[in-house]
Order: C-alpha cells, then structure tokens, then sequence
C-alpha cells in the first residue's frame, strides 16, 4: 500500500508542479495586481486597494458594451456550433463512402490557428464577397466587416467553421454508443427518423450535449485571436469583446493594474455562467 501511494505521488507531483507553476499561481499574482497601479513598465506596483475595480464600473460604458457584444455572440454561437457538429456527427455516422474523407475535412479547420484564420476570413469578407457582391449586384456581400452587424455575423460564420468539426468528434462518440437494437426496436414499432431522433438520439447524447455546451461556452467567452485579427474591435470598438477589451487596457493604455481588475471580473463572469449552465444540463441527462 504504501509503495502504491509513492508511486501515485511520484506520477501526479510533476503534472502538480506544473499546474500550479503555470495557472495557479500566476493566477495568484493576477489577482494581487488588480490591487495595484502597475502600468507593466516599472518594477514597483503600489497597492491602491478596490480603485481599479471602481474605476471600472465608473467609466463602466467601453468594458460593459464589450461584455454585451460578448454575451450576444456566445449566445448564437453556443446554438450554432453544436447544432453544425451535431448535423455534421449525424452526416458522417450514416455510413457514407467517403465518411471517413468528410471527418476529417470537417475537423481540419479546428487545427489551423484563430491569428490565421481571422485574417484569412477578413480576405474572405472584404475582397471575395465585394467581388462577388459587384459582379451580381448584390448589396448586402458588400462592405462587410465594416458595420457592427456585418462583423458580428462574420465572427459567428469564422467560429462556427472552425469549432464544428471538434463538435462533430464529440457527438460522433455519443451517437455511436447508442445501442443499434434501441432504433431497431422504435422502427418495429413504427417510429419514423424523426422520432427516433427526438426521443432517442437526442435524450442518450446528452452527456455529449452538456460537454459541448461547457466547452462552446467557455471558448466563445474567450475569443480572443480571431476577434483580434478580423475585425481588431472595429468599427469604432462597436465588434470588440471581453479579452480583447482587457488586452487594449493592457498593452494599448499600459495599465495593467485595471486589465487584471477586468480579468478578474471575467473569470468569475465565466465560472459562474459555465458552472451554472454545467448544474443544469446535468439534471438533464439521461443514463443508458
């Protein structure tokens, strides 16, 4: 018993070290610094208390619009992305020639890096659909990223591209441990595909479902790079969302004893969203 406690100890320490070297105690010293006045440039930090954290909601209007514009697009793309994974996990378990082909054409873009496909999507936006929209006249493929509603609808396009195929992987597992007799007997009985989906797929995938909700929550209310590189918060901060909110408070303003302030906030906003949303989908579930 004993060696088997040395041996647990000896294969945990080294990811423990490394957990608290990397998160927990830089998190630490986050929070210490939303205390402060550091600016990022001199090695002191003067303790000045709740300040920065009255000073956002003071001058409260550029921080609270960036988590409006947050909590409007996590909310489409929280719907969007599971429904595109789901659909696609759906497409590729039906037994099709080139399923194998399609899974990972779909999952490919969930490798490619946000810097890279922002700027990619904004050539996509800006120059493909102008050319496209004034060659057929159509307006509306026109100017895109230049309005507020043209970027939000571009950042749930770029997302829901990149994140549906790693969505696509989670329900593909779940769907494939449904039992095949489940949907033999419903279609005995008479049950059409519909049915079956609805009171089958559905309510036995939802272990899936919950995991799905947890990870497109947390990442949308993160975004960070593509958000960054299409749109960079434009026009006139009207696109700009939480993280890239606090990194212009960091590193365009130099005051880095707010952004930890913001940071903080936004930590607790997210942990409490996801746990919520993790308690309630749990009571949801339905065990095979």
């Amino acid at each position: 018993m004993r060696n088997r406690r040395l041996w647990y100890v000896l294969f945990i320490a080294p990811i423990l070290v490394a957990f608290l070297a990397v998160v927990i105690i830089p998190a630490l010293i986050g929070i210490y610094y939303s205390f402060t006045d550091w600016n990022g440039i001199v090695n002191e930090a003067k303790w000045i208390g709740i300040d920065n954290y009255l000073e956002i909601f003071t001058n409260r209007e550029e921080f609270f619009n960036a988590f409006m514009f947050t909590a409007k697009i996590t909310a489409v793309l929280v719907v969007t992305i599971n429904l595109a994974g789901f659909g696609l996990a759906l497409l590729v378990t039906r037994g099709l020639k080139f399923s194998n082909f399609l899974r990972s054409a779909f999952f490919v873009p969930n490798l490619i890096g946000g810097l890279i496909l922002g700027f990619v999507w904004q050539f996509i936006f800006t120059k493909a659909f102008e050319f496209i929209g004034s060659k057929l006249g159509w307006e509306f493929m026109q100017g895109w990223l230049s309005t507020t509603t043209t970027g939000f609808w571009g950042l749930v396009i770029l997302m829901t591209w990149q994140l549906s195929g790693y969505m696509m992987v989670i329900y593909i597992a779940a769907l494939q441990n449904i039992p095949e007799s489940l949907n033999e007997a419903a279609a005995i009985d008479g049950a059409g595909s519909f049915q079956r989906l609805r009171y089958i797929t559905v309510p036995l995938i939802a272990p899936a479902v919950t995991v799905g909700l947890f990870l497109t929550l947390s990442n949308s209310f993160k975004l960070f790079d593509q958000n960054f590189a299409l749109t960079a918060g434009g026009p006139y901060h009207s696109t700009q969302m939480l993280a890239l909110n606090i990194y212009s408070t960091a590193f365009t303003f130099n005051k880095l004893g707010t952004a930890q302030a913001k940071a903080v906030l936004f930590f607790i906003t997210v942990a409490l969203i996801t746990l919520t949303q993790m308690y309630y989908s749990k009571q949801r579930e339905v065990e095979m």
